[in-house]
């Protein structure tokens, strides 16, 4: 019996899956995969803001949800890559972590933050399109 206390996401049935080097909490909607992203709200807050007439003509012929649902895939994908790719380069490896797990800990929550920080920045403000 595994005696380490759950998360909340664990206690209502959700479960990790491993994806590289990280954990992701995937979700299904309408079959589609949902990420942990957040991007797809900031992204509509700041369409509603500075982009009105795209926010809206996105909302009126359905698309909203849609285009935001992508905002967070391409979040998700971008941070993946970018995970893997800082990994790779700085020589963040398995053996590592076999070696020194807490030096590896440590590089990796460096290179993910990196990783958040480029891709909140590269995704907020995408215009997207209605084709």
């Amino acid at each position: 019996e595994n005696t380490m206390e759950k998360s909340l996401f664990e206690q209502m049935s959700g479960e990790y899956i491993q994806q590289g080097i990280i954990f992701a909490q995937p979700k299904t909607t309408q079959g589609r995969k949902q990420s942990h992203w957040y991007l797809g709200t900031i992204h509509r807050r700041y369409l509603k803001q500075h982009r009105t007439v795209l926010y809206y003509n996105l909302l009126t012929c359905g698309k909203l949800n849609s285009h935001l649902a992508d905002i967070d895939e391409q979040a998700e994908a971008m941070f993946l890559w970018l995970v893997k790719q800082l990994a790779d380069k700085q020589d963040i490896t398995e053996q590592l972590k076999a070696d020194n797990q807490m030096a590896w800990i440590g590089n990796i929550n460096n290179i993910c933050n990196s990783a958040r920080e480029v891709v909140n920045k590269n995704l907020i403000h995408l215009s997207g399109n209605l084709e």
